[in-house]
């Protein structure tokens, strides 16, 4: 064979020009395209891990979960296939103890229900015909029993059927008038309809669906789980199947404004009187896990009331003495989970740390901890016998799928990676950058460079503003703010963990509390600062700013106190009128803590970082986009904001989801809010490098 032709024709195709290789950058088209996994469950043995994949259904602008399944002893030679039938849509995978089968819930047949299907494949067989939605499930440690999550009116109980004719005699009602005398009126983008999610127990039969169940804990008066993101980790079985343990808050007049989840143990007959667990403590306490001889209950803790991002610390409860100890005293991270070890020696967990958010071992008896996954943002994992499955995302690629040794060493991946789904599309690089912020405190942000970055150039900027405002733009993906989509429109991305961002320990997160327009602007001002001095590619005089949510409330203080570096200006969602915020929004305990106060009680709190108050310096050009379904910062303050604009004469523009709540999550809406920010920033900074 003669290999000098074929080596020609392989230099000629490296030296034509990078279009022909289709090389773009991402588009938000791709972003919403995209299939997600998550939900890894691992086989008790080890040996199988059954994940969820979300597929889009662009057109008809709606998704679809399916359950899929890997042998991992086989490996490459069977990777992993598709164990729900077409045409289901599934969620919250739960392998049975002996492996045979796979739990999950579909609302296949009108309503989410439980279901099994065999691990070795076959046709999936319902187990629950409860006249209402399942929302969560707890199998019992014997697999004979199961708990169920189903949202019912309180005066019906256990009845059922009780719950649905009262909601159609609500429907039904020519009035549409609802008297309320207590808050919640709504909650996050539903409005109160009297009902509560609440905790029953069945038998599970093979041969018989389950129709009836018994409530428990019902002198338990509040949501478990919890609204509006709670999930079956707020309860649990005991290992004798006698009792669970429930984490609720009491659903009264004073739950908007507190904070103060206990754990109470309940009989699982439904008999009896529940215990509360935890009621020395009247800060929030989740998460329950029990060690398997169930002596100690295992816990997460908060220590201050009122407050939604203080620090999770690992409890341990001995059930006999009544007495608890933190495990965890030296660590300054709050721990997002409680995964135990067989042998009961250590915790698996996930916490956010300097950008990253790792998978953490913590010992027991001693409070050490050990990182197993490092870089990137660890988003779930499971763990069994000498396996260690999880998902990890990162700035430049979506949730993938990694199976490792027990200890995370030897990881390979089960799926596929957002470069290896999109082969045609360069993502921009990413990377952290420090400098002195507020305090003369180190404060960390993120570069990420066009896709199609050329040293010598300059591109224009999109400043993001992260939400929270205890949150993080750190290493990780997202489907909403996502620093990829701008970078694919040739731009170059700033973002700044200012002070108040979580991953730092807790005194940085606390120190934006009552100083939501000072410690993070000054942060923000010497960060972007730093970005230009450390990143010559950055053209300032070609950049916007852009945030949702605090980072809303961001960019409408921005344009009246820092509006002199930015030709344009986004505002997400954002808080507009702070003193409106304190009586309108449903969450109360949150304005009242970042704000020290009720806005009655300490009115100037309220003034000393108002937006409203500054519109008359605002001069920047201004789109403003938000959802009638948002109830945590109420859709008058996106109004608010652009009549605002509008009556100064600043050229604005509004962004209105008549179906969207605090996010944008139909993928054609998401299409149109990212193709209107987009158009946006070309207008006033242009598209590519100079």
């Amino acid at each position: 064979m003669n290999l000098r032709p074929a080596l020609l024709s392989l230099a000629l195709v490296a030296a034509l020009p990078a279009v022909a290789h289709a090389e773009r950058g991402l588009e938000v088209r791709d972003l919403a395209k995209l299939d997600r996994v998550s939900s890894p469950i691992l086989s008790p043995d080890g040996r199988k891990v059954v994940f969820s994949k979300r597929v889009v259904n662009f057109d008809a602008n709606k998704a679809a979960s399916a359950l899929w399944i890997e042998d991992l002893v086989a490996r490459d030679a069977a990777p992993p296939t598709r164990l729900t039938p077409d045409g289901w849509n599934v969620n919250s995978p739960e392998f049975s103890g002996d492996g045979a089968r796979v739990y999950f819930l579909s609302a296949k047949n009108g309503s989410s229900q439980l279901y099994a299907i065999p691990t070795a494949g076959g046709e999936p067989v319902q187990l629950t015909d409860i006249a209402g939605d399942v929302g969560a499930y707890r199998i019992s440690p014997d697999g004979k029993r199961v708990a169920l999550a189903i949202e019912v009116f309180p005066d019906c109980k256990a009845d059922f059927q009780c719950s649905m004719k009262q909601a159609k005699e609500r429907q039904d009602r020519k009035a549409s008038g609802v008297v309320f005398d207590r808050l919640f009126i709504r909650h996050w983008d539903a409005w109160n309809e009297g009902k509560l999610n609440r905790v029953f127990v069945a038998d599970l039969q093979d041969a018989a669906k389950v129709t009836q169940a018994t409530l428990v804990g019902p002198d338990v008066s509040g949501d478990v789980p919890s609204r509006p993101f709670g999930d079956a980790s707020e309860f649990a079985w005991a290992p004798d199947g006698k009792s669970l343990i429930l984490s609720a808050r009491k659903a009264d007049r004073e739950e908007p404004w507190s904070t103060n989840f206990d754990l109470y143990q309940v009989r699982a007959d439904g008999t009896g009187t529940a215990k509360n667990l935890t009621a020395s403590n009247k800060a929030w306490d989740t998460g329950p896990v029990f060690s398997q001889d169930g002596k100690t209950l295992y816990y997460r803790a908060m220590k201050r009331p009122g407050f939604e991002a203080d620090r999770f610390a690992l409890m341990a409860l001995d059930l006999a003495s009544g007495k608890a100890r933190e495990i965890d005293p030296k660590w300054d991270a709050s721990a997002n989970g409680i995964t135990l070890s067989d042998d009961g020696k250590t915790i698996y967990t996930t916490a956010q740390e300097l950008g990253q958010e790792p998978l953490f071992a913590v010992d027991v008896a001693s409070g050490d901890v050990t990182t197993l996954v490092k870089d990137g943002s660890v988003t779930a994992f499971a763990m069994a016998g000498p396996t260690l499955v999880y998902t990890r995302n990162s700035l430049q690629t979506g949730d993938q799928l990694f199976a490792a040794q027990a200890d995370g060493s030897t990881p390979r991946p089960i799926t596929q990676s957002a470069g290896e789904m999109l082969p045609d599309v360069k993502f921009g690089e990413a990377q952290q950058f420090k400098f002195t912020g507020w305090n003369n405190e180190t404060v960390h942000g993120y570069v990420v460079k066009p896709w199609n970055y050329q040293p010598g150039k300059k591109y224009p900027v999109a400043f993001l503003i992260h939400g929270g405002p205890q949150g993080s733009f750190g290493n990780g993906w997202s489907y909403r703010w996502n620093p990829q989509t701008y970078a694919g429109q040739g731009y170059a991305v700033v973002m700044i963990d200012f002070h108040g961002s979580t991953g730092y320990g807790q005194a940085f997160t606390d120190a934006i509390s009552q100083h939501w327009g000072d410690r993070p602007l000054e942060d923000l001002q010497k960060g972007w600062a730093a970005a230009q001095q450390q990143f010559d590619f950055l053209d300032a005089d070609k950049a916007c700013a852009l945030g949702a949510s605090y980072g809303g409330f961001m960019v409408n203080w921005i344009a009246g106190n820092w509006n002199q570096p930015w030709k344009c200006l986004v505002t997400h969602d954002g808080v507009f009128d702070q003193r409106m915020m304190g009586y309108a929004t449903e969450e109360l305990w949150f304005s009242e803590w970042e704000n020290g106060g009720t806005p009655f009680e300490h009115p100037q709190n309220y003034e000393r970082f108002n937006p409203v108050d500054h519109v008359s310096k605002w001069k920047v050009p201004i789109l403003v986009v938000h959802g009638q379904q948002d109830f945590r910062i109420p859709v008058e303050q996106g109004i608010g904001a652009f009549t605002a604009a509008q009556r100064r004469g600043v050229e604005s523009k509004f962004l209105y989801f008549p179906d969207e709540n605090h996010w944008v999550l139909k993928p054609q809406n998401s299409v149109l809010w990212h193709d209107t920010v987009n158009a946006w920033l070309k207008q006033h900074i242009g598209q590519g490098a100079k």
